[in-house]
């Protein structure tokens, strides 16, 4: 089986040191994708392009049998208060156990791993009777599922398996709860604030609605293995024509995590069932947003990504168990995770069978001195291409 050699291992680890060095907000990932592209190119890819939405897109393999496409974001977010980090976001620095900066687990180590697991097996000459392909999606952050839902309509390609990168600590992730973002706004009437008995105060109605939505929490869903469906507010704003009005609208937004069973309706009724009780002016509806690419491809986002979870006995499941325990030496635990990535659309949209592997710790990410441990990225390129391999061996679902 291929696994890289000495000198493989350090230009990964130099890989991921430049994919860390150079920023890549969302919506500025140019220099990262070109960064991309000219490595698979030197590895050797079948074919490497950056798509119209931006995204980095590499090829391998016959064009026959089953096609297995690996997915990760090339974005991040920001560094938020820089005074927190004791080493440089940009900096890539390792101490010799772990690489630091910003994006490290979440997730250019995984992008570093994918790139040369799968420009191992290139290497090796192995035989690979399937079609794989790397996807580096643009703008997952603050909108997962689009950019790979672009590129798989753009380019008419539907895979048969999806393996996401996002850190998994090395643990064969099976799904995750979706995800509804929410904007309530509350409407009133204005007048001085000298005489407020004479107007409606949008801010008293949107706390009264708060209240509700603070005592629906403990009342969801919950799931055996995705675990409990949660809501929270996490935004709220006013307008008022000044410091001295009552105002008449105030606007907030909801993060309402889904488990499995819960859908964008149930918690649309949820909040309305609030609203009519409470007898107050308010709409509710989901959140929608435009965004560009650096590429100047423009989306309209409505911030609905459904739950999805994988069947534990699974072939592609199976498959991601076997290369796991034939890489490392020990069988992975079968595991969630607590935040969103693109397999809403992968698999919580399209269908498509998908699962997620990664090196990094779901904890380090958006975090203050990110970091990823060297062994756990070399382990991750050797596991990758262990899996091209065997899940090139499936049949087509």
């Amino acid at each position: 089986m291929p696994a890289l050699s000495t000198q493989g291992e350090r230009e990964l680890i130099s890989f991921l040191q430049d994919l860390i060095r150079i920023p890549s907000l969302s919506t500025r990932e140019k220099e990262l994708a070109e960064r991309m592209a000219e490595e698979m190119e030197r590895l050797g890819f079948h074919e490497v392009y950056i798509d119209k939405a931006g995204n980095a897109v590499g090829r391998i393999g016959s064009g026959e049998g089953p096609v297995l496409l690996f997915d990760g974001h090339m974005d991040t977010v920001d560094v938020g208060n820089a005074e927190a980090w004791s080493r440089d976001p940009f900096g890539g620095e390792s101490d010799g156990e772990y690489v630091y900066g910003l994006g490290a687990a979440d997730m250019k180590g995984g992008l570093a791993a994918m790139v040369y697991g799968l420009g191992e097996l290139i290497r090796s000459g192995e035989k690979l009777p399937g079609t794989v392909y790397l996807v580096g999606v643009v703008q997952e952050e603050p909108c997962e599922g689009v950019a790979i839902k672009t590129f798989m309509e753009e380019r008419g390609i539907k895979p048969d398996y999806v393996v996401i990168g996002e850190p998994t600590n090395l643990q064969i992730v099976c799904g995750h709860r979706g995800r509804v973002g929410i904007v309530v706004t509350t409407y009133g009437r204005s007048c001085h604030a000298s005489a407020p008995e004479r107007g409606e105060n949008a801010i008293y109605a949107a706390a009264r609605i708060i209240f509700g939505i603070e005592l629906l929490a403990p009342q969801l869903m919950s799931d055996s293995f995705l675990g409990k469906g949660t809501v929270t507010v996490t935004r709220i704003e006013s307008r008022s024509p000044s410091q001295n009005a009552v105002p008449p609208l105030c606007t907030f937004y909801v993060d309402r995590r889904l488990t499995l069973g819960e859908t964008e309706a149930k918690a649309l009724a949820e909040i309305q069932s609030i609203i009519d009780r409470e007898g107050v002016q308010a709409e509710v509806k989901v959140n929608e947003f435009e965004i560009t690419s650096y590429t100047g491809y423009r989306w309209k986002v409505r911030e609905y990504y459904p739950a999805w979870l994988i069947p534990r006995d699974h072939p592609l499941v199976l498959s991601g168990v076997r290369a796991v325990e034939r890489t490392i030496g020990v069988r992975p635990a079968l595991t969630r995770w607590e935040f969103s990535t693109d397999g809403v659309y992968t698999m919580g949209t399209a269908g498509i069978p998908t699962i997620g592997f990664g090196p990094g710790e779901e904890e380090s990410a958006h975090s203050p001195d990110e970091r990823i441990r060297i062994e756990d990225v070399i382990a991750a390129a050797n596991v990758y291409a262990r899996l091209a391999l065997e899940i090139a061996t499936l049949r087509k679902k």
